[in-house]
């Protein structure tokens, strides 16, 4: 990785040549209106949310579609009314700001990256996006590693999702959105909202969690068991209530990456300590989630051009001059990248190949980075399709859950376990992970429990607790209890004997 110094060269001349200084306002500038008001009584700042006056997250969809050798085609994209599920978006490093810690004020560079990123997502959901004061980009280019900045940050994450629960929520499926800073959060409040037994009942709302460019972390071969026990990643098509992640590379990764491979120490957003193996970074493919396969994806920019400053200028050298544009608000480039998931250089990573003659992304700040700054767009369309399909899965399941069978009302709650279940010694067992549902007219919450430890309960339809196989004894049968709570006071339970594989 080039030095210091020399970063921040490239990002000063990148702004000059761009018109604008590469360190903007200094930290702490005052806010005004309601975000002085909000910012006062401890609120949340939003830069996003339906209904807000000029957010960023919403507007003008319509694209202009470019292939060589083609005419240019103008395709209007519609954006419904009331978009099925909601979308909390966390946005990366962005701030000019001279200190180590940015403050809440709603500046250029927020409202440039959240129409970047997370403006497209309105097609599939209504886009929620708080500010927060996230560490800088002069702290990522000194590598001040302030704890305490990384904490502040996900403290104002943090309390902006709690307040959305309460405020906004009202059981809407969830899609998490962030990339690098952003996912770092977002991978913690995953782990402590969504993650365990107790987490079950918000668990079964999330739809889906994309965190791109933040070395989410598994057991190596597994999908799931590092960062996350509960939530695994997406290994089908339109699976829901799973994670996709990758970081793009155009090129190799060096041995001294930054992303793609696991190292050793304390995480610093996490602050978890990472073991020396067993581990490795998480890639998802998103435009072929089950197979893999070397498949062209579909990116997507804006026409507009980025405000000023650090990122502004990445954007140039990564691009190798000025990105794409059309006369319509975003464009979907002539130039065109196939990716796959590889292990190489020791990282695993999402790998890009240009097609057709497609000008070469450039890596930025250096070659450890890869493309970092196009997480997203590069593969923008593909992540729309993913989050459109998991949310007809979800809603699916949901309503499945919901409906009762035509005799529920005689029988009472109906109980129904889901997994991995297999033959071995002509013994059925299980393997993986059990999903008990309950269903019925007047059922109102349940608790599971595995030879008498509670493992889970849900109050929120529909009822779903999922535990993992390994709390089954091995070799013998060990006592699944369901308490189901119903109108009236009245509670009933259900019990079924499982054995581990």
């Amino acid at each position: 990785m080039r030095s210091t110094g020399s970063l921040v060269a490239t990002v000063a001349v990148g702004a000059a040549a761009l018109g604008g200084a590469a360190l903007g306002p200094g930290a702490g500038a005052p806010l005004t209106g309601p975000e002085r008001a909000g910012a006062a009584q401890g609120r949340t700042v939003w830069l996003c949310r339906p209904g807000l006056p000029g957010d960023p997250c919403s507007g003008d969809l319509t694209t202009t579609v470019q292939a060589r050798g083609q005419a240019d085609r103008v395709v209007p994209e519609p954006v419904p009314a009331t978009p099925p599920v909601d979308c909390f978006y966390v946005y990366p490093t962005v701030s000019n700001q001279l200190g180590p810690s940015a403050s809440r004020t709603v500046e250029p560079e927020l409202e440039s990256i959240a129409r970047f990123q997370a403006q497209r997502f309105s097609q599939q959901c209504r886009v929620f996006a708080p500010v927060y004061r996230q560490r800088t980009l002069v702290a990522l280019v000194s590598a001040n590693g302030d704890a305490a900045v990384r904490r502040t940050a996900y403290a104002d994450v943090a309390q902006a999702f709690d307040e959305y629960l309460r405020d906004d929520n009202r059981g809407r499926g969830i899609v998490l959105v962030g990339h690098s800073q952003g996912a770092g959060i977002l991978r913690r409040l995953l782990r402590e909202r969504f993650d365990g037994a107790a987490s079950a009942p918000l668990r079964a709302r999330l739809v889906s969690a994309l965190l791109l460019g933040g070395n989410v972390t598994v057991a190596a071969g597994r999908d799931r068991g590092g960062d996350l026990i509960d939530v695994p990643l997406c290994t089908r098509e339109a699976q829901a209530g799973c994670v996709i992640a990758y970081s793009a590379f155009a090129a190799s990764p060096p041995a001294t990456s930054r992303f793609g491979r696991v190292t050793p120490g304390v995480d610093p957003q996490t602050e978890e300590r990472l073991p020396p193996t067993g581990r490795e970074v998480a890639c998802v493919n998103p435009a072929s989630i089950a197979a893999n396969a070397p498949t062209e994806l579909t990116s997507y920019v804006p026409s507009r051009a980025f405000a000023p400053g650090g990122i502004a200028a990445g954007v140039l050298v990564t691009y190798g001059g000025l990105p794409p544009r059309a006369d319509t608000p975003w464009v979907r480039p002539a130039d065109r990248y196939r990716a796959r998931c590889v292990r190489e250089g020791g990282a695993r990573v999402l790998r890009l190949s240009g097609i057709d003659g497609a000008r070469p992304l450039q890596p930025f700040p250096g070659p450890g980075w890869g493309v970092h700054l196009v997480d997203v767009n590069v593969a923008l369309g593909d992540l729309q399709r993913a989050v459109a399909a998991q949310t007809a899965t979800w809603r699916a399941e949901r309503e499945a859950a919901a409906r009762p069978p035509a005799s529920t009302t005689r029988l009472g709650p109906f109980v129904t376990y889901t997994g991995r279940e297999r033959r071995v010694a002509r013994r059925a067992c299980r393997a993986g992970a059990v999903t008990v549902r309950v269903a019925g007219p007047d059922v109102t919450g349940m608790l599971v429990r595995v030879g008498g430890r509670a493992v889970g309960s849900d109050v929120v339809a529909p009822y779903r607790v999922r535990f993992a196989a390994r709390r089954l004894a091995r070799g013998r049968l060990t006592r699944v209890r369901v308490e189901v709570e119903r109108t009236g006071g009245l509670r009933s339970v259900r019990t079924k004997r499982m054995r581990r594989c």
